[in-house]
């Protein structure tokens, strides 16, 4: 019985050493999740926002940053176009893997209408991709123009806001995730919202790589926060600790 009460007290003590000191309370913690839902819904007819890193999945690590990501509504992308129905005033890409690595991938632009598309696209033995480096810097703003791997950040370090973009269909490069078995986690329903979500781009590619300007990182970030979500609180806690 003593051994018991002592497991317990220990139990107890490192609930409450993680939530004070690591992911916090899981009322507070469902406060962030709420607040950061809201904000994410705030939709513009150009971009969504998706408060993404440790304080998108409503915990609030010491000494880290707001991540922010901004996806474009104007351009879309595709692993490929032949069912795709083009609408006049969007931009499409497809997806172009033949010379990159795992989790990269070039973007080929397809078809456009906009005049700021052709500018930031770089050409390569005649075909036309969309440069990661000059789609950062047409972004930049006057308090936003530092650029942190993927990102654009503040002179202060505060903020980290990654212009991506979006595939609304899962991809064939990401099907093992959806067929390996998983042993009743996460639950159909997670799983499934995951890949309802698609896939992100993010503007950076393999460092030191031949076509390093024209590649792109494929990015599941919804999905993760998606699994942090499914998590206990205090297996949240353990994850980051």
């Amino acid at each position: 019985m003593a051994s018991d009460d002592s497991t317990r007290n220990l139990s107890l003590s490192l609930y409450h050493y993680l939530c004070q000191n690591i992911v916090g309370y899981e009322d507070h913690v469902k406060t962030i999740r709420m607040m950061n839902n809201v904000r994410d819904n705030l939709v513009t007819d150009q971009k969504v926002c998706i408060t993404s890193g440790s304080f998108g999945e409503g915990i609030e690590m010491k000494g880290s940053d707001i991540d922010m990501m901004h996806v474009s509504k104007e351009i879309k992308v595709y692993e490929t176009m032949s069912s795709v129905v083009k609408i006049y005033h969007k931009t499409y890409f497809s997806m172009y893997m033949e010379e990159t690595k795992p989790g990269f991938t070039s973007l080929l632009l397809e078809y456009t209408n906009a005049v700021d598309i052709l500018p930031i696209c770089t050409d390569v033995r005649g075909k036309l991709f969309l440069s990661n480096l000059k789609y950062k810097q047409s972004l930049e703003q006057p308090r936003m123009n530092v650029v942190h791997g993927p990102c654009l950040s503040d002179h202060e370090g505060l903020y980290d806001y990654c212009f991506c973009l979006h595939s609304e269909s899962w991809i064939t490069a990401a099907n093992q995730w959806i067929l390996r078995p998983n042993n009743g986690w996460p639950s159909p329903e997670v799983k499934q919202s995951i890949i309802d979500h698609g896939v992100l781009f993010v503007p950076i590619g393999v460092k030191g790589s031949a076509n390093e300007e024209i590649e792109w990182r494929l990015s599941f970030s919804v999905g993760e926060k998606l699994l942090i979500y499914a998590f206990s609180h205090t297996l949240e806690g353990c994850y980051k600790y």
